[in-house]
């Protein structure tokens, strides 16, 4: 039987009135990877942040290799082997690789490189990376970041290492690698720690899945032993239903046509070049790309959020002979034009909603017009805000507690059922699932099929390959601020995604037609 590297014993935090932990137990063994589920608010990063010393513990204990530990900061942590990979990493952009790695230990990055240069070879040899330690950061990809940071940790002893969705930007190529990486430490040793909620790669990756439920523990299971639908309702505690419904659309009507869009970002560089295609009333096209492929810039250009160079082309069809060019319109002039776009930002609290006000404040923000919706729009902001509440499980003291003060997954329901409850014609969606957990993720998804239903063109801009599949009608690709390709949904794979994802030929846009089907 392995022997635990980490248990913890009844361990309980509170801020406030809100109890983010209570009496948690559970374990990791040595040579294990171990997933750890649960609903938004669960407590799952409260969890680990003590355990990476950024949080210290009410009550309880923490023991590591057998005896009890004091955590009182990340440094702690290091002390005891425990290295933590957030989503956002912590990179200093303008040093290169090995100068990351080095950075903050003794001798700083005066130390020789070549001296250690070596051992980090050793290292990136032993577990698989493919990484070039004397490459600038700025030029780095996600997944190379990534390798960086994990580097980084096993440089500096790190025997227990916590990812923090560690695949959320990462294409499935690219996700492979990655857990072939976390194979090789499982070999030697190691014990990983994986959030996330992508239960598809929960059951491809793990040993056992360990599962929070508002704060308190709820039981263990061997992968081996589980699917989706029981580590669901584990999470959840009831029975659920995990299906995408997928309906063909009884109508597709053209409702937005965009022609050699071309958006410079503020260095001067093509964030978006020469994107061309059709959106259709009754269909949902997704959008997919690495992240900073133009996905963004994309939306923002349609909102009217983002300037377009000469030559570029949004044209909006409200139906019956009806045209409206949308390029050089600010978001005001494109709402007094009738155009009707809702549209949910990657930014929720930077452009979504105002952080400092309630979620009927937030509802007033927008005006409502009539019309079939799954909200009913004729209502007040706070009759709107009670539903939203209702509709999205939304977790909040009250509907005047600033938003800034939920948690990033019931923000974005927040934000989701606000614009969704202006009955669009249009509806854009940039990461609408992001962050949140399963069962939230799935009747986000139901809500936008229920749109198409509706005759509404969705744009549905996402992370996970998978939902894309099973959700869309249509998969818009985009490398590097182009299209690489247009694929019908239903008969394209993860693998061909991916590749489009990664690179793009001028013969390949040919045979797409510049994007157009």
């Amino acid at each position: 039987m392995a022997e635990n590297a980490i248990e913890l014993k009844s361990i309980t935090k509170t801020f406030g009135q809100v109890v983010a932990n209570k009496n948690v137990s559970l374990n990791v063994k040595k040579g294990e990877i171990l997933a750890l589920l649960g609903e938004n608010g669960s407590g799952k990063t409260t969890l680990m942040n003590m355990l990476s010393g950024i949080y210290y513990p009410d009550e309880g204990q923490i023991i590591i290799d057998g005896r009890e530990a004091v955590i009182k900061s990340p440094k702690d942590a290091f002390d005891y082997g425990i290295g933590m990979i957030h989503q956002h990493f912590k990179l200093v952009d303008v040093f290169t690789a090995a100068e990351n790695v080095v950075l903050g230990q003794k001798g700083g990055v005066r130390l020789n490189l070549k001296s250690v240069s070596g051992e980090l070879e050793k290292i990136a040899k032993m577990y698989g990376f493919e990484i070039d330690m004397t490459k600038k950061i700025y030029n780095m990809s996600v997944s190379e970041k990534q390798t960086v940071e994990i580097i980084k940790m096993l440089y500096r002893g790190a025997n227990i290492l916590i990812l923090d969705e560690p695949t959320a930007v990462l294409t499935p190529q690219e996700t492979e690698k990655l857990f072939d990486v976390l194979r090789n430490m499982k070999k030697d040793g190691k014990s990983i720690i994986i959030i996330t909620h992508k239960l598809n790669e929960v059951l491809e990756i793990s040993d056992r899945v360990a599962v929070l439920r508002k704060g308190e523990y709820v039981g263990e299971v061997e992968t081996k032993n589980a699917d989706e639908l029981s580590l669901t309702e584990m999470m959840v505690g009831k029975k659920v239903s995990l299906d995408i419904v997928r309906e063909e659309a009884e109508e597709r009507i053209k409702t937005l046509s965009v022609k050699g869009l071309t958006c410079v970002d503020k260095d001067g560089i093509k964030a978006l070049d020469n994107v061309s295609f059709d959106a259709f009333g009754g269909e949902i096209l997704g959008i997919a790309g690495i992240a900073g492929s133009g996905q963004k810039e994309l939306l923002e250009a349609i909102a009217g959020l983002q300037s377009c160079e000469s030559g570029s082309s949004i044209e909006y069809l409200p139906g019956e002979g009806e045209s409206h060019e949308l390029v050089g319109k600010t978001p005001l002039q494109i709402k007094e034009l009738g155009v009707s776009l809702a549209f949910v930002p990657e930014d929720r609290l930077g452009m979504g909603l105002v952080g400092t006000m309630g979620m009927s404040d937030n509802m007033m923000l927008r005006s409502y017009s009539s019309g079939a919706g799954f909200f009913t729009n004729k209502k007040a902001p706070k009759e709107l805000a009670e539903e939203v509440r209702e509709k999205l499980d939304v977790v909040t003291p009250s509907l005047q507690t600033p938003v800034s003060r939920l948690s990033g997954g019931n923000v974005q329901k927040v934000l989701v059922g606000r614009e969704i409850a202006q009955s669009p014609k249009v509806l854009m969606t940039a990461y609408a699932v992001r962050g949140l957990d399963i069962n939230t993720s799935y009747a986000i998804y139901n809500i936008l099929g229920e749109q198409k239903k509706n005759g509404v063109a969705v744009i549905y801009v996402g992370e996970d390959l998978d939902v894309l599949l099973e959700l869309a009608d249509r998969i818009l690709v985009l490398c590097g601020g182009r299209v690489s390709g247009i694929v019908d949904a239903r008969e394209t794979t993860k693998e061909e995604l991916g590749l489009l994802m990664t690179k793009y030929t001028e013969t390949e846009a040919a045979e797409n037609g510049g994007g157009n089907s």
